[in-house]
């Protein structure tokens, strides 16, 4: 029974992704900045699965969490096979009328964590010569995005450095994944503030088809048909598609 590591593993995706793992007897770590939320969400797992779930708060939006939340792992000797990059969120309007403030917090949780725990975890499995990196961009890291503009650029930077981690990681015996979703149906347009579209998949189909590509060893998954049909768009019919829905 392998270990997996999921940062904002008690909602959307991440919380969909744990219970894919759970179900194919993975022992889940889960990580999020609040406490309650890990509570619960551990009691609902480790209730409906034969595994154990691990639970560590953790703030990810601050410079140097990612290295205190390593440090709380080797310190509780979990040996992660998995580790799932989820953690994130994007914001919503005119660049210029976002707070550079907000915008810091985003592009440390989208980007800088998810950089230094790539590191951080990298060199053990390499050592063992085995394990997996799910990283999770967007279909929003194929175009620029106006009104969305840091997000979909810190998405964009997600698949990029997942793309060379995994050359380089491959001879090591260790596979990095990039999983680019659509709109999907949790609490992320809530907290962005825009309508949810109609074609949004659910958190459950989109951590199936995941964890089966994972498997696979896929460098790149797009769940869904339309969100894969929608990449062979000109960029700029995307960017004012994008710009539409963000701005109404």
């Amino acid at each position: 029974m392998g270990n997996v590591l999921i940062t904002g593993g008690t909602s959307g995706i991440g919380y969909a992704l744990a219970r894919v793992f759970a179900a194919n007897n993975y022992n889940i770590i889960i990580v999020s900045s609040n406490d309650a939320r890990l509570k619960r969400t551990q009691k609902k797992l480790q209730e409906e699965f034969p595994i154990t779930v691990t639970i560590f708060e953790q703030d990810l939006s601050q410079l140097k969490a990612a290295e205190r939340l390593y440090n709380k792992v080797q310190a509780a000797n979990i040996d992660v096979d998995i580790f799932v990059n989820n953690a994130g969120y994007g914001l919503v309007g005119p660049t210029e009328q976002i707070g550079f403030d907000d915008d810091e917090k985003m592009m440390i949780l989208n980007v800088l964590s998810l950089v230094e725990l790539c590191k951080l975890f990298l060199p053990t499995m390499y050592k063992k010569q085995r394990g997996s990196i799910l990283n999770i961009a967007s279909t929003g890291a194929f175009q620029p995005g106006p009104f969305t503009s840091t997000y979909f650029a810190s998405k964009a930077f997600v698949l990029s450095y997942s793309r060379a981690v995994r050359f380089e990681a491959q001879e090591h015996g260790v596979h990095v994944c990039t999983l680019c979703p659509g709109a999907t149906k949790t609490n992320f347009f809530t907290r962005e503030g825009t309508p949810l579209p109609k074609s949004s998949m659910s958190a459950e189909q989109v951590a199936e088809y995941a964890y089966r590509q994972l498997m696979k060893n896929k460098s790149v998954v797009i769940p869904g048909f339309i969100n894969r049909a929608l990449q062979v768009l000109p960029t700029y019919i995307k960017m004012v598609g994008i710009a539409k829905m963000k701005k109404d």
